[in-house]
């Protein structure tokens, strides 16, 4: 396989009746790079796989390694994929759903801080979670992964009338 690979669930749900407005489920990235960053510093809760796992196996496998849940039970409609800046592919999925944030418990990851130090040191993978209106998660995602909001909102529309797979 060229390049790394990543595969992710977009956790949304209706605010209402009125139309088809979801606020999605976005993971503020944890380590000490993203500390004090809040806008472009969240995430679709995904992480890497290799080439003996399918996407979507890797995409339910990472929601729950990086939440600490499994994903609602629901059908994944497909997101498609986009390649972030690094040059990572990301596939993702989106799940109608709910989830409460305060049960969240991320997964681990190490690396030597402060860098140089030969210290090592566990950080969560995420440590936060926050639902987000359409307007708030553009502006708190992280740009490359803005596509998949404008993509669910498609879906979600079509789910209302047309079906934009059919145009």
């Amino acid at each position: 396989m060229t390049g790394k690979r990543s595969a992710g669930i977009l956790l949304y749900r209706g605010t209402g009746p009125s139309g088809p407005a979801v606020d999605v489920l976005l993971a503020h990235m944890g380590g000490p790079f993203w500390a004090r960053k809040d806008a472009g510093a969240w995430t679709v809760p995904k992480g890497e796989y290799d080439e003996d796992e399918t996407p979507e196996a890797a995409a339910r496998r990472e929601f729950e390694e990086e939440l600490g849940t499994p994903p609602p039970d629901g059908e994944l409609m497909p997101l498609g994929s986009v390649t972030q800046t690094g040059g990572k592919i990301v596939t993702v999925w989106a799940l109608k759903g709910d989830l409460d944030p305060a049960e969240i418990t991320p997964g681990t990851f190490t690396m030597e801080w402060p860098k140089g130090s030969g210290r090592m040191r566990a950080f969560p993978e995420i440590d936060r979670v926050a639902w987000f209106g359409p307007d708030e998660a553009r502006r708190k995602i992280v740009a490359r992964q803005r596509v998949f909001l404008d993509r669910l909102e498609a879906l979600v529309q079509g789910a209302e009338g047309a079906n934009p797979a059919d145009e």
